[in-house]
Parts: structure tokens; C-alpha cells; sequence
């Protein structure tokens, strides 16, 4: 954005919060459930969607002059989540070391539904819970994919690599997963004996 393009929206500031608010309106949602496919915990994930949204909209003469500023903001959703996955780590850890116990876990989707309709999607949280449990990367690729339906093409531009990685992202994050959740599923089966 030049100068002129700055002070225009300077001048016009009812279009550029208009456009903003559409943005938020149309993204929030699927923003709660991205974060909470990364985080575990519906709190955290407003908390995380709110975020970036209040940085979008201190930087929104630069967000909003992108092509796909909805993109940026899943970005800025994704490495917030990752920040506070490795604070939460951390925490944890600290915590085991002075009380010898383990941290506790996210919370309980069924207990804590918000409405939205990123909430409708989620159908298995021992599916998510092992997504979380991938490397943050992969984690953010394959919650993109499965939750939002997104292309590789536009998984790459949110994440900021090429498609050839995203690719490569899925494939390990698939097999992680499919690694993991085999193990759980004789769990299930044999307590329903």
C-alpha cells in the first residue's frame, strides 16, 4: 500500500472498518475452530482468534491491502497457537518438576460448546487431541485440510511454504496419526465389551 492508498483509507475510515467487520463476521467462526483443533480448549481458541483479529485491525491498512487478508489472519491464529502450545509445554514441565504431577489437559469440547458453527465440524476429539499431539507444522496443515476443507494451494499461502511441503506435511501428519489412533481404537472396542 503507497501513500496515497494510506491516506485514503485514512480519509475514508467507515470503508476500511466495514471491510473489517466482514472479515470478521465471515472468519470468525472457522477461526475458533482452527484454534481449537491446535489448542484443545475453546477458551483459548477465542482467545487466540481474538488476537489476531485485534492485530489485524491495528495493522488493517497492511492486512486489508492483501488479496486474501482472511489468509493472514489464520497465520497469525496458527502461530499463536504454536506460541501458546510451547508456553503451555513449559508449564507443564515446570509444574511436574515442583510437584511431580502431570499438567492437565485442554478442555473437554463436549462440555464447552460456543455455538458456533466451526464447533459443528469437530466430531471426534480423540482425533484432535492426537492432531495436537503432531508437530506444530504438520498439526496446522492437516486442521486446515480436515477442518476448513482447504486446498493444498491455500494451506501453503496461510502457512507460508509450497505446496510440495504442505504435501509432504499431510503425508507425515496422516501417517502420525494413523500411527497413534490404531492404538487407541482396540482401547474403544474393548471397552464397549
Amino acid at each position: 500500500m503507497d501513500a496515497a492508498e494510506t491516506a485514503e483509507a485514512v480519509a475514508q475510515p467507515d470503508r476500511a472498518s466495514s471491510a473489517f467487520d466482514d472479515l470478521y463476521r465471515d472468519e470468525w467462526a472457522g477461526l475458533v475452530g482452527l484454534a481449537w483443533s491446535l489448542s484443545g480448549s475453546w477458551a483459548v481458541a477465542e482467545e487466540l482468534a481474538q488476537d489476531a483479529f485485534a492485530d489485524a485491525y491495528r495493522r488493517w491498512g497492511e492486512v486489508g491491502a492483501l488479496e486474501r487478508p482472511g489468509a493472514w489472519v489464520r497465520r497469525a491464529v496458527i502461530n499463536r497457537a504454536a506460541s501458546a502450545a510451547r508456553h503451555r509445554d513449559v508449564e507443564r514441565r515446570g509444574a511436574e518438576r515442583l510437584a511431580g504431577r502431570a499438567a492437565v489437559e485442554g478442555d473437554d469440547p463436549s462440555t464447552d460448546r460456543t455455538g458456533d458453527a466451526g464447533a459443528d465440524r469437530v466430531d471426534d476429539p480423540a482425533f484432535w487431541a492426537a492432531v495436537r499431539s503432531l508437530p506444530d507444522r504438520q498439526a496446522a496443515c492437516v486442521a486446515l485440510h480436515y477442518l476448513e476443507e482447504r486446498s493444498v494451494e491455500e494451506i501453503a499461502e496461510i502457512v507460508g511454504c509450497r505446496p510440495a511441503t504442505v504435501k509432504v506435511h499431510l503425508h507425515r501428519g496422516r501417517r502420525a496419526l494413523a500411527e497413534r489412533l490404531a492404538h487407541l481404537a482396540p482401547t474403544a472396542v474393548e471397552e464397549e465389551r
